[in-house]
């Protein structure tokens, strides 16, 4: 019996110690210091300095571009923030001198990966990373309940039209011995975790 609790409360630290490095990587990402790309489905919020009628909220569309007025279609997909403003900059420069163009990502709702089954916390999670794997995944999802089969995690996603299915060993991810530690998730994901 303490064998068992002592292995618990061993997945239960990885957890919690992935979690707050994740949360810690995301949060560098967002506030600049790797700078988020931009990705379909993404909202900003675009301003233009003392011309109202030229702040509004944008959606960037699923072929990657946005439009704006006076900027009309521009791609975004690919680019950071501050990239955009100045492409958007260098377009209104024809009919306003010197503008001044602030955008903020507003939200990411196509950007998102799923846990399901047995983790403390399932659900849908943003990733504003390109580089979240599945261990920090289960950490967002608050980690592996006791008697989850962590040997046969499963990762699904859609290629080319067809579902894949990625196996996914924890204990192997944990122990640093094989390449699953740095299985990275794209968007759409769903980590099963039986």
């Amino acid at each position: 019996m303490s064998r068992l609790i002592s292995v618990v409360s061993g997945w239960f630290l990885t957890g919690v110690l992935l979690s707050a490095n994740a949360g810690a990587a995301l949060a560098q990402e967002v506030s600049g210091g790797m700078g988020y790309q931009l990705r379909p489905g993404d909202v900003v919020a675009v301003s233009v300095w003392q011309e109202p009628d030229l702040e509004q909220l944008v959606l960037v569309r699923p072929d990657g571009g946005i439009s704006f007025p006076l900027a009309g279609d521009l791609r975004a997909e690919g680019l950071t923030v501050d990239e955009l403003a100045e492409s958007l900059k260098s377009r209104l420069t024809r009919y306003i001198p010197n503008p001044v163009v602030t955008v903020t990502l507003q939200e990411i709702p196509g950007n998102r990966i799923f846990v399901i089954g047995r983790v403390n916390s399932p659900g849908d999670f943003p990733i504003m990373s390109r580089d979240v794997t599945v261990m920090q995944a289960l950490s967002m999802a608050g980690g592996l309940t006791p008697f989850a089969k962590d040997r046969d995690i499963r990762v699904l996603r859609q290629v080319d039209g067809a579902e894949q299915s990625i196996p996914f060993d924890y204990r192997r991810a944990i122990s640093g011995r094989g390449p699953e530690q740095s299985l990275l998730l794209q968007p759409g994901d769903v980590v099963v975790v039986p």
